[in-house]
């Protein structure tokens, strides 16, 4: 993809829209896998694509960093040996979460343990920022992403399908 921005570009160099995971998934649905890296309350409050794995790559920090002006993510050690439940290496794997960012994180260490064949779905599940000064959705998530480019997705959590860290 052109002007990537840092932040979601991995070392395999392997992407595609959440429109463009949800076609590749369809098209062979035993063979690729989804996994959603995002925290359980995202699963919860925001919805997940239906038939994504939900394997978190990070918990949510509750102390306030008032430099970056947010709460931050505190990766999950154990990552990879979740992922490695359901996948090997040669895999063929689309990495999703809010937008693009965590998905990096975690393509990146899953790369980085011998995964060749994992994508980042640059856009996730919200989407990227609407930026237009004159809308009224400005600076929400409402631009391309999972919910927002027809994708089938859900709230009802399916536990055979959660990967919890221990």
């Amino acid at each position: 993809k052109e002007n990537l921005p840092e932040g979601k570009q991995t070392v395999l160099g392997l992407y595609v829209t959440a429109k463009e995971a949800y076609k590749k998934w369809k098209e062979n649905t035993e063979k690729i896998k989804i996994i959603d890296v995002r925290t359980p309350e995202e699963f919860i409050f925001v919805g997940y694509p239906e038939m994504a794995w939900k394997i978190p790559v990070g918990t949510q920090s509750y102390v306030w960093d008032a430099e970056n002006e947010k709460f931050p993510m505190c990766l999950l050690t154990d990552f990879v040996s979740r992922v490695k439940e359901i996948a090997k290496p040669t895999d063929t794997i689309m990495v999703t979460c809010r937008s693009g960012g965590r998905s990096t994180i975690a393509v990146n260490l899953l790369a980085k343990e011998g995964f060749t064949q994992v994508y980042n779905v640059i856009d996730g599940v919200e989407g990227d920022l609407v930026d237009d000064e004159t809308s009224v959705f400005h600076g929400q998530r409402l631009k391309n992403g999972w919910k927002n480019s027809g994708c089938p997705w859900t709230y009802k959590l399916t536990p055979n399908k959660l990967i919890l860290p221990q």
